[in-house]
């Protein structure tokens, strides 16, 4: 446990690491602000610190995992040509599921608060979904144009349809759902392979 006024080093990323365990472990109606501290180690009002609330704490972090697999869907187009298309996909598309995903949005949508806030930062520019469906629409055009995607592929299509079905399987999935890693594997194969 971190003493009381001792630096805590990548705060940020300590609280947001241990908000997942304890949701991917205990459910969504687990995470409670001391929870997320008593996990990470760290002394009790360090959230609050840092956040102007649990519900603040909560839209930060579904954002921050938005932007890390946006991330993630741009450098797609420094792997044109590289690899398969199926395998580079496959990356990005199961970077939304991974982890704590499914339960986060589940987090998030129970939460009005952090649904609002969040809502608020995709409006004004937060990279989410969209962001990621365009970069993967961009990757797949280039790979159309290298002949290693069919051109009776519609890119756009392919994208939302993978960045959608990511979408529908964090938030409906959960606890004793089956693994929904196979179904996007086989989607991406299908919408890249025919």
């Amino acid at each position: 446990m971190s003493p009381r006024g001792v630096s805590t080093p990548d705060v940020r990323e300590r609280l947001f690491a241990a908000a997942e365990r304890v949701v991917e472990r205990d459910g969504p109606g687990a995470l409670t602000s001391r929870a997320v501290t008593t996990e990470a180690g760290c002394a009790k009002g360090l959230l609050h610190a840092h956040f102007a609330g649990l519900d603040a704490f909560v839209a930060e972090l579904c954002l921050d995992r938005f932007a890390r697999t946006a991330e993630r869907a741009r450098a797609l187009s420094r792997l044109v040509g590289q690899d398969t298309v199926v395998r580079n996909l496959d990356a990005v598309a199961l970077t939304l599921l991974d982890s704590a995903g499914p339960a986060l949005s589940g987090l998030a949508m129970s939460r009005a608060t952090s649904t609002r806030l969040i809502r608020e930062a995709l409006a004004g520019g937060a990279p989410g979904f969209t962001a990621i469906e365009e970069a993967v629409t961009a990757y797949l055009v280039a790979e159309q144009r290298l002949g290693r995607v069919a051109e009776t592929t519609d890119p756009g299509s392919a994208a939302l349809a993978i960045v959608a079905t990511a979408h529908h399987l964090l938030m409906t999935g959960g606890p004793g759902t089956p693994d929904p890693r196979p179904r996007v594997r086989r989607l991406v194969a299908t919408l890249v392979e025919g």
